[in-house]
Parts: structure tokens; sequence; C-alpha cells
């Protein structure tokens, strides 16, 4: 059975990645690592519901990722998703980002495994830390090279290398034609006024 699965006591991130790994098809892709732990970082804490995948969405993705995932954990991991009710603004931003995204999908990456990082991508914006603390990676570089695998154009369009998370929050205004500004979550980060010195 999957680390993740025992809700009495929160495992390591890293014992809760092992255990994906070991149900992967093939464990050193970079995907299967990659997807592993965005799921585990989340399943550690019963926070499953952040990623912003829907139970098929989800599902689809044990399935074609983690096919050796026993039927009954996988089951158990979905049942915990509980996807909460954005406000207004948050669902406009997530649904711009989302899309924004997907139209630099690498055509060579799964397409469902595109969309489902974006919706995990797109909500991980809306907390408030740096993006890759927020997706549950070990640092900026790991962000960039998810987003060279899957997402080349859009990061390619980062020339100035600002942090990611403002970088796509710069993306949603300019396909809403509106003023750059933060992110929903930038507020509540550390670095928010290093981003945004101007903004009150």
């Amino acid at each position: 059975m999957i680390a993740a699965l025992d809700h009495t006591e929160p495992p390591s991130h890293e014992r809760a990645l092992q255990s994906l790994l070991l149900a992967a098809a093939n464990a050193d892709t970079p995907d299967a690592r990659l997807f592993g732990a965005l799921v585990a970082a989340r399943a550690r804490r019963n926070e499953l519901g952040l990623l912003g995948l829907s139970h098929a969405q989800l599902a689809g993705l044990l399935a074609r990722r983690f096919p050796r995932l026993p039927s009954p954990d996988a089951a158990a991991l979905v049942s915990t998703v509980a996807m909460a009710l954005l406000p207004p603004t948050h669902a406009a931003f997530v649904a711009t980002l989302h899309a924004r995204l997907m139209d630099d999908a690498n055509p060579a990456a799964t397409r469902d495994d595109a969309d489902c990082l974006a919706s995990i991508i797109a909500h991980a914006c809306l907390r408030p830390d740096h993006l890759w603390r927020d997706l549950g990676l070990d640092g900026r570089d790991a962000v960039s090279a998810m987003l060279d695998r899957y997402f080349p154009a859009l990061a390619a369009r980062n020339v100035a290398h600002l942090r990611w998370k403002k970088f796509l929050a710069q993306e949603v205004a300019a396909s809403l034609g509106i003023p750059p500004g933060p992110a929903p979550g930038c507020p509540g980060c550390e670095d928010f006024r290093f981003c945004f010195p101007h903004t009150r």
C-alpha cells in the first residue's frame, strides 16, 4: 500500500515519492519523477485537492504514470480529492493561465499530462510562496526544467529571468490585455515587496 495513504501520521515526502515511483512504469524517467514529486508533496499532507485536478484527471494521471499502483490505493487517493470552489477572480486567473500554458504545450508531451500539469501549476499560483515550494519541488531549477519540457515556448519567453510565478502572472495579464500584476498568491509571499515594490 502506498505510504501516502496512511492518514494517521503523514509520511515524509521522500517516502511518499518512493512509494509512487515503485508503482511507475519506468521510475527513471523525468516524467515519473516529476509527477511523483507533485503528487507526493500534496498526498503526504492529505492536500491532493490543492493540485486542482478533478477525480477523473487524477485517476487518469495515476493510471498513466503509476500503472502498478494497486487499484484500492489509487481509488483511496482519488477519493480524498475535494476541489474547493474558487473566488471568481482566482477562477479566472486559473482558467486563463491554464489556457495560456496549453497553447504552448510541447507537442511531443502527452496531452493529458500537459493538461494535468497546467492545472497543477495554475492552482499553485494561488498559494503564498515561491512556485517551487508551492509545487513541492526542490528549487527554481526544477520548475525551469518542468516548464522547458512541457511548455518550452512559454519558458523561452522569460528572457528577463523573472521569478516563475511573477512571469506566469504577466502571461495571464498579457492574455487578458490588462497591466501586469501579482498572481493571487503573491501578496502572502515573504518576497512580495521585492517582486512588486510599487504595489500597495
